[in-house]
């Protein structure tokens, strides 16, 4: 497949997608922070199917920003892992067309910037609870990047079930008007999530940090075999995950829309987790039927 063509200049990245977007062309995003792994693969193989849609050939889009407003004072901007030469040879395996890679946060935030999209509800609890601000971050920039883009439909994974929440509530709420497509979790062979924090994580950590997704599964079978209280349930994925040494942030069944923790685990409940396995911070998730 032939190299994405890549911008670096938002501005020069917006005249070209309002361009086609006014021609007719449909348009398929794909909001990134780069280090893409086989998770992202998903979504810009999904973007690229879908944006052809219609019988004329769309425009696969993907951004890679490493956004420091969702990043909190105490967590990991400077270590976050970078790769866009790698980044750009897997947006072209996957057939994307345009990329938009800002060099300098400067030119997505100028230094005088002060507004925010604060998405109150959807934003409480779970990881809103332990990273104040982080929300407002996310929704900010993908503001901006709906904004500069307009694309018909962006796509993100639903290993970060709320950040999806945000991000559907803000487009309903500011009428945005594009479809929001989630898409299911890519798993490494043995169960781990994948995640760009996985590099992170030494050989010992990552037999570790198995303990979530192992946890998950034996939720979802429990629930399936009958078991709907959310207590039990919560409390053997807590056992489980705190006998592999690792640190419970939060374990809880929510409503998969309104993110309310539920005292019984309906059909389409969702159990979410955040661990940290040494420093490093893991979120997972799995819908109980």
């Amino acid at each position: 497949m032939p190299a994405p063509q890549l911008f670096t200049d938002p501005a020069a990245w917006q005249a070209r997608c309002h361009a086609a977007r006014d021609s007719g062309v449909r348009l398929a995003l794909v909001p990134t922070m780069g280090y893409l792994h086989d998770g992202h693969r998903s979504l810009l193989r999904e973007a690229r199917r879908r944006a052809d849609q219609g019988g004329r050939r769309g425009l696969a889009l993907a951004t890679i920003f490493v956004n420091p407003t969702q990043f909190g004072p105490t967590e990991d901007l400077s270590r976050y892992p970078r790769d866009l030469t790698g980044d750009l040879a897997t947006c072209a395996e996957a057939g994307i067309d345009l990329v938009l890679a800002p060099p300098d946060p400067d030119l997505m935030f100028a230094p005088d910037h002060q507004s925010w999209v604060d998405v109150e509800q959807a934003s409480q609890g779970l990881c809103g609870a332990s990273r104040p601000g982080h929300f407002r971050g996310v929704a900010t920039v993908v503001a901006k990047l709906f904004n500069l883009t307009r694309p018909h439909l962006a796509l993100f994974g639903e290993k970060d079930w709320q950040q999806l929440a945000v991000i559907r509530a803000m487009v309903r709420d500011l009428a945005f008007g594009i479809e929001v497509v989630g898409m299911p979790i890519v798993r490494e062979a043995d169960g781990l999530a994948r995640s760009s924090r996985n590099a992170y994580l030494e050989p010992g950590q990552r037999q570790s940090a198995l303990s979530l997704s192992r946890s998950l599964f034996e939720a979802r079978d429990a629930a399936a075999g009958g078991q709907r209280q959310s207590a039990a349930l919560v409390a053997a994925a807590r056992a489980r995950i705190e006998a592999a040494g690792a640190r419970i942030d939060y374990v809880e069944v929510v409503h998969p829309h309104t993110l309310q923790p539920v005292a019984e685990a309906a059909p389409g409940s969702v159990m979410l987790l955040a661990a940290f396995v040494g420093t490093t911070r893991l979120i997972d998730n799995t819908v109980l039927q």
